[in-house]
């Protein structure tokens, strides 16, 4: 590379760092005059790159936002922490983007990447491996996410055309409280006008998003991703599970996903549900929403606290023998060893 064209690229480099840089401070960056600075910052204006000139006691030259990406100057960290990011986002969900656009972006960074850079960028993407599977939901694509956020951000009404896990579609307008990403997929809760309640949509069954005109004030109360875990934790589900667990609303809450489950600390300390053993300690009603009842057991006797299943029935039964399953592996004699 011939050296002009280096201090270019080095000129766009500094550039890209963001704010003004003045005319003194890059020629001294480059090792060149400051008339040679402007000859450069010419080169890059002839390339569409979108240099603008600031004038004042503090002015120089910035980057301005153009119709198209100026080219990138990434660092050995920064090409690896956008490689890494687009990995890691097309693994959990979170990259919103259709497709295979995750992989085209990652391949399009590789590809104007210096050869020792790249090989070792590779050696570092073939060599890891995670200890969870790749999600399984689509991402939502950039004309569903991008409309719906620019109307949580400017507290606008958005149109959408949603289909519900019935089947059932239509168009539905919302207020939108926020965004939140939550298991691999993306949600939005907010005030849904036909029915005059809040709700909580799930980004990858909308077909469409429209921002309408109008604005609307957020009401107060939870957050966006405690809404979220809120109303997966309360969705409709087969069974209806309710267990008094002894312990601070704070303490059982640390123990329990909040997308499952939902505490309440009961104000009557000390009174103790018949056969828990009594004791002055709070004790906190959970109620849960399960399609199967087969994996509760588990969860409850990892809390390591005393419990009492209310309801239903059936639970009981499964605590019952997961608690002689136990009995019976502690009593049981070790296989002989070889």
């Amino acid at each position: 590379m011939s050296r002009p064209v280096s201090r270019v690229l080095t000129l766009l480099e500094l550039l890209q760092a963001g704010g003004v840089r003045t005319v003194a401070e890059l020629a001294d960056r480059l090792g060149v005059g400051e008339r040679t600075v402007r000859r450069y910052v010419d080169h890059l204006v002839d390339l569409d790159v979108p240099v603008e000139s600031v004038r004042g006691r503090y002015g120089g030259y910035r980057l301005a936002p153009g119709h198209r990406m100026p080219p990138l100057m990434l660092t050995d960290d920064e090409a690896l922490a956008v490689l890494l990011g687009l990995v890691a986002g097309r693994r959990t969900g979170i990259t919103a983007a259709a497709g295979t656009a995750g992989e085209t972006a990652a391949a399009k960074v590789r590809r104007v990447l210096p050869e020792r850079l790249r090989r070792r960028l590779d050696a570092v993407l073939d060599s890891l491996t995670f200890t969870t599977d790749p999600a399984g939901a689509a991402a939502p694509p950039a004309a569903v996410l991008l409309p719906i956020a620019d109307a949580v951000r400017h507290h606008r009404p958005v149109s959408v055309r949603y289909t519900g896990g019935s089947g059932r579609g239509g168009e539905r307008t919302l207020y939108p409280y926020g965004l939140v990403a939550h298991g691999g997929r993306w949600y939005v809760t907010g005030r849904d006008l036909s029915v005059a309640a809040d709700r909580t949509f799930r980004l990858d069954r909308i077909a469409g998003a429209r921002v309408l005109p109008g604005t609307f004030e957020p009401p107060p109360g939870p957050a966006p991703a405690e809404r979220v875990l809120t109303a997966l934790a309360t969705a409709p589900y087969r069974h209806e599970v309710t267990v008094r667990v002894r312990g601070t609303a704070e303490q059982v809450r640390g123990l329990l996903p909040a997308s499952v489950a939902t505490v309440a600390e009961e104000t009557g300390r000390g009174e103790a549900p018949p056969g828990s053993g009594g004791g002055a300690e709070p004790w906190c009603r959970v109620e849960i929403r399960a399609e199967r009842l087969d994996w509760l057991p588990g969860l409850l006797a990892s809390l390591d606290r005393p419990f009492v299943v209310e309801r239903p029935d059936e639970l009981r039964g499964l605590v019952a023998d997961l608690a002689g399953r136990l009995m019976d592996a502690a009593r049981g004699t070790p296989p002989p060893r070889d």
